[in-house]
């Protein structure tokens, strides 16, 4: 298989941890042929996408990687094209959409579906599934916001396109901070925020539930906030520790699995805690270098096997 990966900057990927490096890495293992992209590497002539790349390969030592020379090719010259750019989902992602969803029509093969990816905000995705979430708000309105606190007492506000616990913010009712914390997440009321009661069940962790293809991995990874931490993201120093899906788990991940499907959403990250499903991770989900360590599942290859199957 020829596979193309639109990725962050390499320099910018941690090589022990980045999942869309395991994945690459499974593929190598089996044979098939490595190719990267950049964002700004997607591009239109005329009606026609254009995919620009450099073939890839895994070296020893401290430069870690090799580039071929770039070529221009059409995207559907790929069995598979991954999108895996980080977050924000800013007005360039959106584009990037656009310009892959063509792509689709041409005949790529392209995970996750571009119009899926734009349609399903990571936060606001769990709008489908109210019966799964807790409860929340949407607005930019302080003074909204300022009432949704006085109800539930203890709340969590986010940006809608943040990644890595960036700009949340844990809010109790008298925090001297509140105007300010306000003010900076809504740009003084032209940011639109989610808020979200907190629950307690943080402390025994953020669950990021895998979901291949419709169907989760039978491992989620606990991502257990440090001391005085709200965040349990591992970027924002969480531990992660997998552990077996709870019956509940199943019964989340399994609705949401099924919905995920039929939008063509291939590798999707649930965030669950306690009880609750509170986001749904469709641009670049990660954990699987995790799970793979700590249990006798092998994420990337499950993913591997799924694709495989798919080009035949």
């Amino acid at each position: 298989m020829r596979i193309a990966f639109i990725l962050d900057p390499l320099d910018s990927l941690k090589p022990y941890k980045d999942t869309s490096l395991t994945i690459m890495r499974e593929a190598a293992s089996r044979g098939h042929s490595l190719y990267v992209a950049m964002q700004h590497d997607i591009l239109l002539r005329h009606n026609e996408a254009r995919l620009r790349c450099h073939p890839f390969k895994f070296a020893e030592g401290a430069t870690w990687y090799s580039l071929g020379s770039m070529a221009e090719e059409a995207p559907q010259a790929f069995d598979a094209i991954l999108m895996r750019k980080d977050p924000p989902f800013d007005n360039e992602y959106l584009y990037s959409t656009y310009l892959l969803e063509q792509a689709a029509k041409q005949g790529a093969r392209v995970y996750n579906n571009p119009a899926a990816i734009r349609d399903w905000n990571e936060k606001l995705a769990v709008l489908n599934f109210p019966q799964f979430a807790p409860t929340f708000l949407v607005s930019s309105e302080q003074a909204v916001i300022r009432e949704f606190l006085a109800e539930h007492e203890d709340i969590v506000v986010k940006p809608l396109d943040g990644m890595g616990g960036s700009g949340v913010f844990r809010l109790k009712q008298g925090d001297p901070n509140l105007g300010v914390i306000l003010e900076t997440i809504t740009q003084h009321g032209k940011q639109t925020i989610m808020a979200q009661r907190y629950l307690p069940a943080i402390t025994q962790g953020d669950k990021r539930i895998i979901v291949l293809d419709g169907e989760p991995l039978p491992y989620a990874l606990a991502r257990i906030p440090q001391n005085g931490e709200t965040r349990g993201n591992l970027a924002a120093g969480g531990k992660g520790v997998a552990q077996p899906l709870t019956d509940r788990d199943y019964e989340i991940a399994n609705t949401v699995g099924k919905v995920l499907k039929e939008k063509g959403l291939f590798l999707v990250g649930l965030d669950v805690i306690g009880e609750h499903l509170t986001e749904i991770n469709v641009t670049s989900p990660t954990g699987m270098v995790e799970i793979a360590a700590q249990t006798d599942c092998n994420p990337a290859s499950i993913l591997l096997d799924r694709l495989e199957a798919a080009a035949q």
